[in-house]
């Protein structure tokens, strides 16, 4: 991968749907040139996928909160994997360092919405117990990358 390789990854996480030949006016190659090298990025699985994002409120789904999540005893990561992708309502997660095993981040459509994936969660066997901090207002978002 290299600097042209990174100016059109760049150019279609603003824009996923930009046309090829609006990005090779940027970054200075042919629309079938960079036609090409998508094609290569997607092969290589750098593009993992091209996708919409929907605004969470307008879908119904603007409560949300981050989640630490402690365990039981040594928890492997495959299991938290199997406990979380349980939970529709869970948006994303990763483990970490510190106190916590994991931080999980929930979105729901309301308070009693949220407390019913969290319950989801708590009821796991491995999970002792968990820490929320709902969001009030979202600052900055750049979204998956």
């Amino acid at each position: 991968m290299d600097n042209l390789d990174r100016g059109i990854l760049d150019l279609l996480r603003k824009n996923a749907r930009a046309g090829y030949g609006d990005i090779g006016s940027v970054v200075g190659l042919s629309a079938s040139a960079v036609k090409r090298r998508v094609d290569k990025l997607v092969a290589d699985k750098v593009i993992r996928g091209f996708t919409i994002q929907v605004d969470p409120s307008i879908d119904g789904m603007s409560t949300e909160a981050y989640v630490e999540l402690f365990c039981r005893g040594t928890v492997a990561p495959d299991e938290l994997l199997r406990i979380l992708s349980g939970v529709p309502e869970v948006v994303d997660a990763g483990t970490v360092t510190g106190s916590a095993d994991a931080i999980v981040h929930i979105r729901a459509r309301d308070i009693p919405g949220l407390e019913a994936a969290l319950e989801k969660v708590r009821l796991a066997p491995n999970v002792d117990h968990t820490r929320s901090a709902i969001v009030l207002t979202r600052l900055i978002h750049r979204g998956a990358e």
